[in-house]
C-alpha cells in the first residue's frame, strides 16, 4: 500500500509490481441536479476525478445504484446509467457491473480503479515551499444548485457550471504529470480550503516542517452569480459546515468579506484539480494547460512556511 487513509488522499494506490502500480476510489452522492442524464455524467466525472488527481490513467468502473423504484420507476435509472456511461466512454473505459438496491431517495456513483507507475503518483503530500497553487475549474457549484432547488435561480442558470461539472479532468491531469507538479488534490465536498487543508497536513508531515498557504481571493475564478447569490446568504449547509471546519486555520484579511469567506469553502461537486507546482515549472504547466484546451487555469496562491501546519492566509 503505497497510499492509503493516512493522508487523506483522493484514492487508495497499491503497488502491483516495480513499475505498476493500482489506484482505487469511490464517490457516490444524492442527486444535485433534476436531469437525471446529467446526474449521471456529473457523478461519473466526480468519481473519475479521484483517479486524474493522483495522476493516474483510469481503468474501470463498477456502478453503485440505490433507487426509489415504487416512486421513480425505472426509466430515470435507466437515464443515469446512460449518462455515466456517456462519460465513461469518453474517459477511455466501459462501466463493467455494479450493484443496486432498493432506497427511499436516489443515490449514484462509480467505483473505480486506475493505474499509475509507482513512482509517478501525484500525491497530497508532495507540496513544498515557494510552490505556486493553480485552481483548473471555477467555483461555486454548491451556491447555484442550491439557489436552483430554493427557487432563486431557474435552471437554465445551472448550464455552465453542469458543463463544467460534467468536463473531465484528464486534460489537467495530463497537463500536471507533464510539468512535474508536486502535489495536486480536486475540490469536491470539503470545499477549496477543506482540500488546501489536507494537502498542507500531508505535505507538512512529508517535508518535516510546517506548511500554509496564501490565497489571493481576487485571483479565484467564479461562476457566473456566484457573489450575488453568496451575497444573499444562497449557500448549502455543507458549505457552512467547512468554513467552521477550516476557520481555526484560516486567517481572511479584513478586505476579504464574509460571502467570499463562505465561497472559498463552498462544496463543490466535480471540481477542477489544485495543483502545487515549483515556479520555475509554472510556465510549463499553464503552457501545457492551455495547449490541452482547459479554459480555467489560474494562479491563486503559493505554499509557504508558517508558524503552524496548515494555516491559510487569505488577502
Amino acid at each position: 500500500m503505497l497510499v492509503g487513509l493516512e493522508t487523506s488522499d483522493d484514492a487508495a494506490v497499491i503497488q502491483l509490481s516495480a513499475d505498476l502500480a493500482l489506484v482505487a476510489t469511490v464517490d457516490i452522492f444524492t442527486p444535485i441536479v433534476d436531469d437525471p442524464f446529467d446526474y449521471g455524467r456529473i457523478a461519473a466525472a466526480n468519481a473519475l476525478s479521484d483517479v486524474y488527481a493522483m495522476g493516474a490513467q483510469p481503468l474501470s468502473a463498477l456502478s453503485f445504484v440505490a433507487w426509489p423504484v415504487a416512486t421513480l420507476g425505472t426509466d430515470p435509472l435507466g437515464d443515469v446509467l446512460a449518462g455515466a456511461a456517456t462519460m465513461c466512454r469518453e474517459a477511455g473505459i466501459t462501466i463493467a457491473g455494479g450493484h443496486s438496491i432498493v432506497d427511499d431517495e436516489p443515490k449514484f456513483g462509480l467505483f473505480v480503479t486506475g493505474l499509475v507507475h509507482p513512482l509517478r503518483a501525484v500525491t497530497v503530500s508532495g507540496a513544498r515551499p515557494g510552490d505556486a497553487l493553480v485552481l483548473t475549474k471555477a467555483l461555486g457549484t454548491g451556491v447555484l444548485t442550491t439557489a436552483v432547488k430554493r427557487g432563486h435561480l431557474e435552471a437554465d442558470a445551472l448550464r455552465e457550471a453542469i458543463g463544467s461539472m460534467t468536463t473531465l479532468n484528464r486534460a489537467a491531469a495530463e497537463a500536471m504529470v507533464k510539468a512535474k507538479a508536486t502535489a495536486a488534490t480536486d475540490v469536491t465536498g470539503f470545499g477549496l480550503l477543506g482540500h488546501l487543508g489536507n494537502v498542507l497536513r500531508a505535505s507538512s508531515a512529508a517535508y518535516g516542517q510546517a506548511l500554509g498557504a496564501r490565497l489571493d481571493s481576487q485571483q479565484m475564478p467564479w461562476f457566473d452569480h456566484v457573489l450575488e447569490l453568496a451575497g444573499r446568504d444562497v449557500c448549502p449547509g455543507g458549505s457552512k459546515r467547512n468554513l467552521e471546519y477550516a476557520a481555526p486555520n484560516t486567517v481572511f484579511a479584513p478586505s476579504v468579506a464574509p460571502h467570499i469567506q463562505l465561497l472559498l469553502a463552498d462544496a463543490q461537486t466535480s471540481g477542477g484539480l489544485l495543483i502545487a507546482i515549483p515556479p520555475d515549472r509554472l510556465e510549463l504547466l499553464m503552457s501545457a494547460l492551455e495547449g490541452r484546451g482547459v479554459g480555467v487555469r489560474t494562479r491563486i496562491g503559493t505554499i509557504e512556511e508558517a508558524p503552524s501546519v496548515g494555516l491559510i492566509s487569505v488577502s
